[in-house]
């Protein structure tokens, strides 16, 4: 049988080949950090993590990690329910739940896993999702788990969304899903506009913050943060695996009924192992630094400001914002591929985007800043995209 299904995954992986598309693994031989070794032993600059706080490889990160496999051993060997629960967990769920003003927090082995639990349990066949047309593809596979009926409306757009909320004036509940940050673009979502539409139509907010808690608003707790509504947004989700120590992890915070009925009935927090003690333990201290100054916040600040004006006046296409996303536009596939290869000699380690991750005729650079990168790290940067694109014309 699996001699016929061979013959049509070896033609699959050659279209996906022959359309450029393919995903090679490049292999790195250091710690995560600003500067990386990549398996030939070069040293090249990194612009492509999602390291926003140069916290991966902090040394009190690592040394909470260290310390605690000495505390609380390996790992967990058990969900959360029977034998998972250590005092740690409780802990983080309650440091993350202060961090981000909420009433409770609940502990997943990943972002995705969280929005892939959260609408299959919160929804069901009378109620309805109103969804970004750019949102994360956790929070699309999520909402395809649940029951409710789906919506989209165009990015950012208030006007469709508030279209949307009327077509869906049947449901029981309406719940509005967006990311606080997309990905792909660095553009962030005006939660101030959507709450209000949300109270206007009684609906819910969720938000997947991934790209934003440690580092955007005042107090570096994400986009609630930003636009001042962290009372108004119901449920935010996020990741352990960026700006939050970069291991892995995720969560669901919010209101505390929604919170103790994902305990109950959550499928992925109720069969998957707990978080592993080093990563939970980790991700404490990565709160109590961020918690504890704003040194890094505007370090990432002053790094991200200086690439956007720098690469603006070299005359590259940066897509506007001043979040360290900073998509620099190619348009053409092969284009963008051969920049990134090219910039990779240069030292500097960025990767290409194009479609199907973003649309036709829309391939990009997406470089990320960090609060690691030193200001000679980014001036050095753009003079590689300058160097690359002379030696590409």
């Amino acid at each position: 049988m699996f001699g016929r299904m061979r013959d049509d995954l070896t033609t699959t992986i050659g279209e996906i080949r022959d359309a450029g598309l393919y995903k090679a693994e490049r292999v790195i031989s250091s710690p995560q950090n600003a500067a990386i070794s990549v398996a030939s032993g070069k040293e090249v600059l990194n612009f492509c993590a999602n390291n926003y706080l140069g916290l991966a490889d902090h040394p009190e990160v690592v040394a909470a990690a260290r310390d605690a496999l000495d505390r609380w051993g390996f790992g967990m060997a058990s969900v959360r329910f029977i034998c998972g629960t250590q005092e740690i967990h409780k802990d983080l769920e309650g440091a993350l739940s202060n961090f981000l003003g909420t009433d409770d927090t609940i502990l997943y082995s990943s972002c995705f896993d969280a929005n892939g639990g959260l609408f299959e349990t919160l929804l069901g066949a009378e109620d309805a999702v109103i969804s970004d047309e750019l949102n994360h593809a956790s929070i699309i596979d999520g909402i395809r788990l649940s029951k409710a009926k789906r919506y989209r409306y165009k990015n950012r757009d208030m006007g469709d969304l508030e279209a949307q909320l009327k077509d869906a004036a049947d449901a029981r509940y309406r719940l509005i899903a967006t990311d606080g940050v997309f990905s792909m673009d660095g553009y962030v979502a005006p939660l101030d506009e959507i709450c209000d539409l949300a109270e206007r139509y009684d609906a819910l907010v969720m938000v997947d913050d991934s790209h934003a808690v440690g580092f955007v608003g005042a107090d570096g707790a994400g986009t609630p943060s930003l636009f001042g509504v962290k009372d108004r947004v119901d449920v935010v989700t996020g990741t352990l695996g960026k700006a939050l120590g970069g291991a892995s992890g995720g969560y669901v915070s919010g209101r505390a009924e929604i919170v103790e009925l994902l305990r109950q009935r959550s499928r992925p927090y109720l069969f998957s192992n707990s978080l592993a003690p080093s990563v939970t333990a980790a991700s404490l201290k990565a709160l109590e630094l961020i918690g504890g100054s704003s040194d890094l916040r505007d370090k990432l600040a002053a790094n991200t400001a200086l690439f956007r004006s720098k690469m603006t006046a070299a005359g590259f296409d940066v897509l506007p914002g001043d979040h360290p996303i900073s998509p620099v536009m190619i348009g053409n596939a092969a284009e963008a591929g051969r920049l990134a290869d090219k910039l990779l000699e240069l030292g500097i380690y960025v990767i290409g985007f194009s479609y199907p991750v973003v649309p036709h005729g829309k391939a990009r650079i997406r470089t990320q800043l960090s609060a690691a990168h030193s200001t000679e790290d980014v001036e050095n940067a753009v003079a590689a995209f300058v160097e690359a694109r002379a030696a590409l014309a």
